[in-house]
């Protein structure tokens, strides 16, 4: 066996190929499902607005057990609207990880609020205590981020948010179907999704809901995304264009029906990777008894993660880091005041983080070839 420490890694054509993502296996799968509902798309001429549009949005509340959703162009217009739905602006602080995609801090910057980072535990997720040392008399929100289709510490999250007033505004485009308890991730708060094509639940091009138990919040939210418009010729704000198209939901709903059996797939390769790889050899967080994790990613966290990465990929082995740069290190975040060294464990696992393959797709074959791929690497 050749040493991960040699000069040369192995040169042998890879015994199998192991992708990332398989959008065409996805699309062999539905394709005698998805074209009918295209066609009558089309076939109707209603792309904009309309019965599929509604049903969607009550399909998704029923599956949530909410009592409002608004189907949105994105998630990330979600998190913007649901901000601006509360009243969130210029002199208020919104507390928030730094280890997320950059859409969650932009979304606070958009709506003209100040962006404050806290620093995460050892599964990528808010810590509470660093959240509570955060709090000022400007806090109005916290927003968790339910990274991977892990959920936050919810019950701790929303008590500190409860004591001190605060909105709670979920960053839950993961976490589609995660669980704390009986309760979906997006529903402690006000639930902001994505259904880009990654998602666990996706559509064929950018799509996001908000889901809400505030019937006033979500009228906010519907006239903010069709320019403030009650009517056809009734502007009662200036809002924006964020309409999901009608081909994208009808894309959805077929897709939320199959959503939980994508879920499950994901988990029985997670199961496989838990009882495959060798704790010596990477660190993988646990995930707490009372919750249900979704798995829109599995992460590894490992020492000589760069090198790891390419032993991988001589071996066929496809992978991602999610998300290399911490937002208060970015270009974008260093006017935000988070220095290197303010957040030392966001910081540290951005050096280590490393996603493998986990799609619905895997074979168990494929699962256990990358986990003998990392086990071996470490030996």
């Amino acid at each position: 066996m050749r040493s991960s420490g040699s000069s040369t890694l192995a040169e042998a054509a890879p015994a199998r190929r192991v992708k990332f993502l398989d959008f065409p296996a996805q699309f062999a799968e539905e394709r005698d499902a998805l074209i009918p509902l295209i066609v009558d798309v089309f076939a109707r001429g209603n792309f904009i607005g309309g019965d599929e549009i509604e049903r969607l949005e009550d399909e998704l509340a029923h599956y949530l057990g909410v009592r409002h959703v608004v189907a949105l162009s994105s998630g990330t217009d979600a998190l913007i609207f649901a901000l601006r739905a509360l009243g969130i602006g210029p002199g208020d602080e919104v507390i928030t990880p730094s280890n997320s995609f950059v859409a969650s801090t932009a979304a606070i910057v958009h709506a003209g609020a100040r962006p404050v980072f806290a620093d995460v535990t050892g599964d990528q997720t808010l810590d509470p205590q660093a959240v509570a040392a955060a709090i000022t008399p400007r806090t109005r929100a916290i927003m968790p981020v339910h990274l991977t289709g892990r959920v936050a510490n919810m019950s701790e999250l929303g008590a500190l948010a409860e004591r001190h007033s605060l909105a709670l505004v979920e960053d839950a485009a993961q976490a589609f179907g995660s669980k704390e308890g009986e309760r979906y991730a997006g529903t402690f708060g006000v639930g902001c999704f994505s259904a880009h094509p990654l998602k666990n639940l996706g559509a064929a091009g950018d799509a996001g809901f908000l889901v809400t138990n505030d019937a006033a919040l979500s009228g906010r939210v519907r006239l903010l995304r069709n320019h403030g418009l009650s009517d056809r010729d009734t502007a009662l704000s200036f809002g924006y264009v964020s309409r999901l198209d009608t081909l994208q939901a009808a894309v959805l709903r077929h897709r939320l029906t199959r959503v939980d059996d994508v879920i499950a797939r994901r988990r029985v390769n997670a199961g496989i990777y838990d009882a495959l790889l060798e704790r010596r050899a990477v660190f993988v967080p646990e995930t707490p008894l009372d919750t249900f994790h979704t798995y829109h990613l599995y992460v590894v966290q490992a020492e000589r993660r760069d090198t790891l990465r390419t032993w991988l990929e001589r071996r066929g082995i496809a992978t991602k880091i999610h998300y290399p740069v911490p937002i208060h290190l970015q270009p974008a975040g260093e006017r935000l005041g988070f220095p290197r060294g303010s957040l030392p464990q966001t910081e540290r696992q951005a050096e280590r983080i490393l996603s493998i393959p986990i799609h619905q797709f895997l074979t168990p074959d494929d699962v256990a070839y990358v986990a003998d791929a990392i086990n071996e690497f470490y030996r």
